[in-house]
This record gives structure tokens, sequence and C-alpha cells, in this order.
């Protein structure tokens, strides 16, 4: 078992609840993926562990630092669960054009987000400077490639019917593969 060592950055206002009450998340994590979190004030998270439980861990805090709370982090760990980003300078080039754009994916209301999150069955979180997603992997990439849709200006109408299109081939397939 080697032993692995990585730092990343968060969000200082995430700390806290990566952190949590009393240390709970904090200890949780560390007992879930059999790892050592050091988290600094500033947001600097140094994970030790071995390689493959550090990766897991690396994408669970990167998760928390994104705006998940932490149950919906730690669904990570489960097989079969992907954890997507979309960075929006991928996107638009100004603070205004980011602004619009983030405003397409959440909607009217949060409309738009709870569409494609209650649809593709994930969890979205629009954060900064990023869009994340956190479901089980084919889910995650009808849902990434919905915001993507809407990112690139397809109409809301466009990207829902693909999104019931796409439900109708999942909930097919998990039934033949019941």
């Amino acid at each position: 078992m080697d032993n692995f060592e990585q730092v990343l950055k968060i969000p200082k206002e995430r700390v806290a609840v990566l952190i949590g009450t009393k240390g709970e998340t904090k200890r949780e994590i560390e007992e879930e993926t059999h790892t050592n979190l050091e988290i600094s004030k500033e947001g600097e998270v140094k994970i030790t562990g071995d390689s493959f439980d550090a990766w897991i861990t690396q994408k669970i805090v990167k998760a928390i630092g994104r705006g998940f709370s932490p149950a919906k982090a730690l669904l990570l760990l489960k097989e079969g669960y992907q954890f997507e980003i979309i960075e929006l300078k991928d996107w638009a080039k100004t603070e205004n054009s980011m602004k619009r754009l983030k405003g397409r994916v959440i909607g009217e209301k949060g409309k738009s987000k709870e569409t494609i999150e209650r649809t593709t069955e994930t969890y979205i979180s629009v954060y900064g400077k990023t869009i994340c997603i956190i479901g089980e992997t084919k889910r995650a990439l009808v849902a990434k490639r919905a915001i993507e849709m809407l990112l690139s200006g397809s109409k809301h109408s466009t990207v829902f019917s693909m999104l019931e299109k796409e439900r109708k081939i999942l909930k097919k397939e998990e039934i033949m593969n019941w």
C-alpha cells in the first residue's frame, strides 16, 4: 500500500462545511475513505492515504468545496458515481456573460436546474465559476450534456425534450438490466 499525499485548495467559506460540527464531517470522510485530512483555515487540504483512497477523497473534498453538502459528496463512494466539473471560463469571457450563463442553467426560480436534476436523477451545484454534477455515470453525462447545451445557447425547450428522450432510454436500460 503506497502512501500518497495530495494538497488541494477549497474556498475559505467551505472549510467549516468540510470540517463539520465538532469535526464530524472530517472524521466521517477519513473513516469512509481510510485517509487522513489536514485542513487549514485558508482552505488548503492535505490528503494522505493510499493512492486510490486519496483520489476518491480528493473528489469528495472538491465536491464539498464546489458547494455540495457532505451527504451528497459522499455519494462518490458508491460504485458507478461520478463527479463532473464544468468551468464557466471555458464558456464565458466576462463576469456578466458568466452571470447570464449561470442564470440560464439555474432558470427562473431554479426551475431549469431542478428539471435537469429530476430528469437525470443527479445533483447539480452552481458555485463560483463552476457548475458541478454528482450522479451515476450515464446520468451525470446526460446532465452535463444538457448543461453544455444551455451554455452554448440551445433553447430550454430543446434541452428539456432531449432530457425526456434520454430519461426514457435510461429507464428502458434499467428495466432490461434488472
